[in-house]
């Protein structure tokens, strides 16, 4: 589908991948509504892509259902993600394992709620970004790959209770499958493996084939939203030099 006046909303979109997806958006017509907390950055994007921004907690319960209930948007991006807490598994406190799920998996799930609840329009879509951490694990970052799995098993099962209510609403993930440079994640991750090894992080995302840079990212999670060939299948791996590759098929 054309994402030309296309109502979109992107959590987390204020730096980061989710900066980069907002750029692409913008730039292929969308009217975006950017939902982050720093008022700063927020500031600094709205001025300088004319897009719309809220600033809220995505855990925030009601803030998800406000939001939703405001823009209605036709496309919704579940980027929002909180830097994980590395260090080794014998050296992480209870809260430092547990923090990607009291962030990430908390905002997908109130997210994910209010789209089903309000419900957002027959024909809607929404994108839950996962992690290629959720596939093979990531020894370095506590709980940050079950709960990037976890999302991926809730935009399934947001997939189920859409069916159940004839809402006609498809839940897709994204699934980067590389550490990315110049963003919170992916610096936090990338120097934390590189110190572990001995190495400079630069030699260690190098390990992952060619560069991903958020905005290219931005512009694979654009090709899934466009591209009718994407539009029935449920989970997508975004990587520098392989492009978009379907992970899992058909959302139902």
């Amino acid at each position: 589908m054309s994402l030309k006046d296309k109502n979109v909303v992107v959590t987390g979109g204020s730096r980061g991948l989710g900066l980069g997806l907002v750029e692409a958006l913008v730039a292929h017509g969308a009217r975006v509504t950017v939902v982050a907390r720093g008022a700063d950055a927020l500031e600094s994007v709205r001025a300088r892509l004319g897009v719309a921004t809220i600033s809220a907690d995505v855990t925030d319960e009601t803030a998800a259902h406000r939001i939703l209930a405001e823009v209605r948007p036709d496309i919704l991006v579940l980027n929002a993600g909180a830097k994980p807490r590395m260090g080794r598994l014998d050296q992480l406190s209870w809260a430092d394992f547990t923090a990607p799920w009291e962030h990430d998996v908390k905002a997908g799930l109130y997210w994910l709620q209010a789209a089903l609840n309000l419900p957002l329009e027959p024909g809607s879509r929404v994108l839950v970004v996962s992690s290629g951490a959720a596939v093979s694990g990531s020894p370095m970052s506590g709980g940050y790959g079950g709960a990037k799995r976890m999302l991926w098993f809730m935009a399934r099962y947001a997939n189920g209770v859409s069916e159940q209510k004839d809402l006609g609403i498809r839940f897709q993930a994204i699934v980067p499958q590389q550490m990315v440079r110049g963003t919170g994640v992916g610096d936090e991750g990338a120097n934390a493996y590189a110190r572990a090894m001995g190495i400079k992080p630069e030699e260690f995302v190098a390990r992952f084939g060619a560069p991903m840079p958020p905005r290219e990212f931005g512009e694979k999670v654009v090709s899934v939203l466009d591209d009718p060939k994407y539009a029935e299948d449920f989970a997508f791996g975004l990587k520098g030099d392989t492009g978009v590759t379907v992970l899992e098929g058909e959302t139902r």
